[in-house]
């Protein structure tokens, strides 16, 4: 069997592709993480350490944003996301809906991408507010929905389905991986790919990394 080689132009692709998207991570601060009730805090922060490693694997260009650590009031990024993210200068705000940031928007502005994953805790807050915004400006925006979280399973599902109805288009940690990579013959990417759904549980077999 042969793969089509080019399937389509990765740049004006309908699917997400590493050419047409970017990633952008909201408030993954352990205040936010800690008040999360609509998954395990574990695998909340494991899913979206995989969507960052997979995203700085086939290079896609990533925003990070906190919200009042300039402020004294908030800390810092998680960590376990910090360190895969340790080269991604964090945009701090004071605004809830971070499109009402100087800063953030200018960023995302300037990344000249279409597609725009989004994560974001809350759900129905730092992730629903800003994707309302850019959906109106004519952006395409997708979210991970196992790796974000809200105050309440309730308040996460409304927000999902509220964003849905709105244009958003929901994906899955394992959803991601695999429409950018497509093609198990692209093995420049390969070892990220599989790795990815590694750790998130979707394999298994241990000979699958190679």
């Amino acid at each position: 069997m042969t793969s089509i080689t080019p399937i389509r132009d990765p740049k004006t692709d309908h699917l997400i592709s590493p050419e047409n998207s970017a990633l952008i991570l909201i408030d993954y601060q352990p205040l936010q993480v800690n008040s999360v009730k609509s998954m395990d805090h574990e695998e909340l922060v494991r899913n979206i350490v995989v969507v960052a490693k997979v995203a700085k694997g086939f290079n896609i260009p990533i925003i990070l944003s906190t919200v009042n650590v300039n402020s004294g009031i908030n800390k810092p990024t998680i960590k376990q996301l910090k360190t895969v993210l340790s080269d991604v200068t964090e945009i701090d705000r004071t605004t809830v809906n971070s499109w009402e940031d100087k800063e953030f928007q200018e960023a995302v502005k300037a990344l000249g991408k279409k597609k725009l994953v989004i994560c974001a805790l809350w759900t129905e807050v730092c992730l629903a507010f800003p994707t309302l915004d850019l959906l109106k400006e004519g952006y395409e925006v997708y979210t991970i929905a196992d790796a974000v979280g809200g105050t309440s399973k309730i308040a996460h599902e409304t927000a999902l389905r509220r964003l849905e109805q709105a244009g958003m288009q929901l994906s899955s940690v394992t959803q991601y991986a695999c429409e950018l990579q497509r093609d198990w013959a692209r093995l420049t990417t390969k070892p990220i790919f599989v790795e990815a759904l590694m750790q998130n549980g979707s394999f298994f077999v241990e000979t699958l990394r190679w």
